[in-house]
């Protein structure tokens, strides 16, 4: 490969959560491991692989000029985000004034559901659920109605409609958070599960938030569908968040990017967004995006993707060989598995804490999955060499499964 995905970053002392701040962030980390063990970072949803260079050189490019004022984005701005939509996922008729920013994506939830309902109203989510949109919305006022997948005969997430639907009538829902591809169960929608349940938002009236930071990251064989892709309706009714930050792994640098096309819907999020006065960008994040969105970073994710491709095959064989009663789905995209430990805790006689807590003794630092609405299950980042991920299993079969 052209890029390095196999040199283990040290990434100590140099502001990782992942590394220097287990248990900083509430339901996601516990402890340090015992003496003799390094912690292998499986928890938060960062990689540890360096950034494409093309990212680094356009922060130090940008930075040499010492003057850091007010800003406008270039037009180079927005057209990088035209050919990368255009690009990755086929979009056409994408044009600057339908992008907008967003501090994140989470920010951009909260600016599009102030925009469409009123705080206290009821907004549909899948379950599991991303811990962000539990966090987010709950702490500013929506009230969460799950509507929760099912897992098909081959063991596939699916979304259960006739259960969509009967929550969307029965609570009179006008907003709901669609995450695609979904994290944490790794489902790369097909198309025609995108029409179904756009028609059911369609029939009952509600506005869609998409999330769809994880669009980069789908697996060999699998491709992204926009949702505002499927229909003209949707197309009009959708607003669409996007962000380098997953794909380049950019999170401590902020910044994502909305998209709408509808006029009236645009000019309301942006209103709602605007309000706080903090939703702006920041220049340095701003090059990172126009470096990371080139035909170098085009390169470097088709290798990521394959790197991640071949650590989700390693994991899940290896898992479902020797770790018997762990249950999970192969994830199409995303780099987490969410694994199902029901059975293994009930034939060991075991918490889902105590097992967690077991894996943090021997330095495998995975995710409680409780905080995503997983009742017995675990989270777990491939997003690092695959030498690790193969140290990451050989530590759990020898000392905790």
């Amino acid at each position: 490969m052209k890029y390095d995905f196999t040199t283990i970053l040290d990434r100590r002392g140099r502001d990782a959560m992942a590394v220097d701040a287990p248990g900083g962030m509430p339901g996601f980390g516990l402890s340090r491991p015992r003496e003799g063990f390094d912690l292998i970072p499986m928890w938060v949803a960062d990689m540890n692989f360096p950034a494409v260079p093309t990212i680094p050189q356009a922060i130090m490019e940008r930075a040499r000029h010492a003057a850091y004022g007010y800003f406008q984005p270039p037009e180079g701005y927005f057209d990088a985000i035209i050919r990368w939509q255009a690009d990755r996922n086929g979009v056409t008729g994408l044009t600057g004034e339908c992008i907008g920013y967003e501090n994140g994506v989470l920010g951009g939830v909260l600016s599009a559901l102030g925009a469409v309902c009123s705080r206290g109203e009821e907004v549909l989510v899948h379950s599991p659920t991303y811990i962000g949109f539990t966090s987010c919305m709950e702490n500013c006022g929506y009230r969460i109605v799950h509507s929760p997948m099912v897992r098909d005969g081959d063991g596939v997430w699916r979304m259960d409609f006739e259960d969509m639907e009967k929550k969307l009538a029965e609570h009179r829902i006008h907003a709901a958070v669609f995450c695609s591809p979904h994290n944490p169960c790794g489902r790369v929608w097909e198309r025609w599960e995108i029409e179904r349940a756009m028609e059911l938002f369609r029939e009952y009236g509600v506005f869609v938030i998409s999330d769809e930071i994880w669009s980069d990251l789908t697996l060999s064989g699998y491709r992204h569908i926009p949702t505002q892709s499927v229909s003209e309706d949707a197309r009009r009714r959708t607003v669409a968040l996007y962000a380098p930050s997953k794909t380049f792994n950019l999170a401590g640098l902020v910044g994502s990017y909305r998209i709408i096309y509808d006029p009236w819907l645009r000019d309301r999020v942006e209103r709602e967004a605007s309000l706080s006065h903090y939703n702006n960008m920041n220049v340095l994040s701003m090059h990172a995006l126009m470096g990371a969105y080139s035909p170098e970073g085009r390169e470097w994710v088709d290798e990521l993707r394959q790197v991640l491709t071949e650590n989700v095959d390693y994991a899940t064989d290896f898992i479902r060989e020797h770790f018997k009663g762990v249950e999970l789905f192969k994830p199409q995209g995303t780099y987490m598995l969410f694994l199902d430990c029901t059975e293994w805790c009930a034939h060991h006689g075991k918490t889902i804490g105590e097992l967690l807590q077991a894996g943090w003794d021997v330095g495998v630092a995975w995710q409680d999955g409780r905080s995503f609405h997983g009742p017995c299950h675990i989270r777990m980042n491939l997003a690092l060499p695959l030498s690790r991920v193969r140290e990451a299993m050989a530590r759990l079969e020898k000392h905790v499964f």
